[in-house]
């Protein structure tokens, strides 16, 4: 089981806090995990991530339209690949939010992941913001690995990985997670570059 650090212990304070305040919101921008708490360098060009901001607000209003109170949805956009995560009622709402998302402008692809069930209860979503805390500083934690370079989603224990990453990032991340108490199963949705694309990311000397 992965141990963490005082320092990841704090990160986990700071991030379950600010999630949980918007916890009882029943469509979520961004999967509700992740917050601005690490001011880092992303991956994704600057018109990629105002890209994404945009997608994520449309994408919400339009599975608003779609489902209105009936069910909890959580929209992440990542260089314009959407997950859709949560539960709806019906299998005919599941089909209507990601055909209502396809549509939005700039969506390049979508991974529809909402279950056909109840609701999630404010307790199942805590434990969630938990989970994802404590996967986000486990990855503070790893010497071999940039934190802010993943983006964590939890929806039912079930962990998203979302990002622009080596393949060799890729699977030290989703070792990492994979340790964290309290995660069921680890889905990955990266976008995998060369060493040499990260390589010259890199700023230069």
């Amino acid at each position: 089981m992965t141990r963490i650090s005082l320092r990841g212990a704090a990160l986990i304070a700071a991030l379950a806090a600010s999630t949980l305040l918007s916890a009882c919101a029943p469509l979520i921008v961004g999967g509700a995990m992740v917050g601005g708490t690490l001011m880092v360098t992303d991956r994704r060009t600057s018109g990629a991530q105002i890209e994404d901001q945009a997608i994520e607000l449309k994408a919400m209003n339009r599975s608003r339209d779609v489902i209105g109170e009936r069910g909890h949805v959580g929209i992440t956009s990542y260089n314009r690949q959407v997950l859709i995560t949560g539960e709806v009622p019906s299998d005919a709402d599941k089909t209507a939010v990601e055909q209502a998302v396809q549509k939005v402008e700039n969506v390049k692809s979508t991974v529809n992941e909402l279950a056909v069930i109840g609701a999630s209860s404010l307790t199942s979503r805590s434990s969630d913001a938990i989970v994802t805390s404590k996967v986000k500083a486990s990855f503070v934690d790893a010497a071999d690995l940039s934190a802010n370079v993943v983006k964590v989603i939890t929806e039912r224990g079930t962990v998203y990985l979302m990002g622009r990453v080596t393949e060799r990032e890729a699977n030290r991340a989703t070792e990492i997670a994979r340790g964290v108490s309290g995660v069921h199963k680890v889905v990955k949705l990266f976008e995998i570059i060369t060493e040499q694309e990260l390589a010259e990311m890199q700023p230069k000397r």
